[in-house]
């Protein structure tokens, strides 16, 4: 049974209110029962006919009570409970027939309401609409006033309708509850989901720098060399770095830049003894495909590192009318077998976010990663524009 189903009663209250609660709201429905009591009340009906008339009526609250304020939805009701709602509706239509007084046609009301509440909206109006049939047909079959009669048809309809909006109401604040809260869900699973990214670019990239130059600083230690204390201190620079960008990063607040990449992937690559070859051609980057690239950048330099085995690495960088390429190369045996890891696996619902392609190819001459943004509309039209000019 979903939540949804669960937060109506047949009453249609929801479960979390007290019981003692409703009970107060359904009683102050009850007063359509001051006409068949006044009758006893003013002395219109007496003696054992008063009994009978009393003790049918007390039957009728009590069936409608157990009905309305049942403590589960309507499709986790016992199986008693259909019947009991039978049991009422038969009341409510062979009662005013058995004491012949327009006072009882009152009952449908109740049932109108029991039906509008708890029933699905086209059986509810079925049920409404036989009520209202019921109620003419039997008040004009006792001789009721009409005007009597049309007034009791009219709150039936009325109150019918009129529930059946307060219930498709609550149903809709329900479903707008769910909704924001699968909305706030999905907002934290995607945070999440960009910390846990970010986290595994950011620290993937400086730890494997970290190790670079902890060896290179061992093997230089070993042979007595003074460099060995600039190595260390660059760790420790890079180690500072990393705590501070993976700050940046759980705050939401890290902006990657391309040129600070760059920087750092030529002292990544020259700590592995690759050299850095870097092209750019066109206009500056857009801020958002600069924050994409260097992204880019920094996974594709994290794989040269650790996988590659290259001694060189090329990065292109274009941008214009063309839209905004960029393309990294280098010459290491990436010929193996080919599985995209949780770095690149990111980095292409990054540029797939971006309206762009990801392209990774991995061959005996080294390993590629292109990239390709097309130009947004408005730059493109602007492009048709100048060209149209010329």
């Amino acid at each position: 049974m979903s939540r949804l189903a669960r937060v109506f009663t047949f009453g249609g209250m929801d479960d979390r209110p007290s019981r003692l609660r409703r009970l107060m709201g359904m009683s102050l429905g009850l007063i359509y029962l001051f006409y068949p009591v006044s009758e006893v009340v003013d002395g219109t009906v007496t003696g054992a006919r008063a009994v009978w008339w009393m003790a049918a009526l007390a039957v009728f609250v009590a069936v409608y009570l157990t009905v309305v304020l049942g403590p589960r939805a309507l499709d986790d009701h016992p199986r008693w409970m259909f019947p009991l709602l039978g049991v009422a509706t038969m009341m409510g239509a062979v009662f005013p027939l058995i004491f012949r007084s327009p006072s009882w046609l009152t009952l449908p009301v109740y049932l109108v309401v029991a039906y509008a509440m708890g029933l699905p909206p086209r059986r509810a109006l079925l049920g409404v609409a036989a009520m209202a049939a019921l109620v003419l047909a039997e008040g004009k079959a006792m001789g009721a006033d009409d005007g009597t009669v049309w007034a009791l048809v009219l709150q039936v309809v009325t109150l019918g309708v009129l529930f059946m909006s307060v219930r498709n109401t609550r149903v809709l604040v329900v479903q707008l509850r769910q909704a924001q809260s699968e909305v706030a869900r999905l907002a934290a699973t995607e945070e999440r989901l960009r910390i846990a990214r970010d986290l595994h670019d950011l620290l993937g990239h400086s730890l494997s720098l970290i190790v670079l130059k902890s060896e290179l600083a061992r093997r230089l230690g070993e042979q007595g060399s003074p460099k060995a204390a600039g190595e260390v201190a660059d760790i420790e620079s890079v180690a500072r770095q990393a705590l501070a960008q993976v700050r940046e990063a759980v705050s939401g607040y890290r902006r990657r830049r391309l040129t600070e990449e760059i920087d750092g992937a030529r002292s990544a690559l020259g700590a592995a003894d690759v050299a850095l070859t870097v092209r750019t051609r066109g206009t500056p980057l857009p801020e958002d495909l600069d924050g994409l690239f260097a992204w880019a950048v920094r996974e594709a330099t994290t794989n040269v590192v650790r996988h590659s085995g290259a001694t060189r690495c090329e990065i292109d960088v274009s941008y214009g009318e063309e839209g905004a390429v960029l393309e990294i190369a280098d010459n290491g045996g990436g010929g193996g077998a080919y599985g995209p890891g949780n770095g690149l696996t990111g980095l292409g619902e990054r540029v797939r976010a971006a309206g762009g392609d990801l392209e990774v190819e991995a061959g005996k001459r080294g390993f590629r990663v292109r990239i390709a943004v097309p130009p947004p509309l408005g730059r493109t039209a602007e492009m048709i524009a100048d060209r149209l000019a010329e």
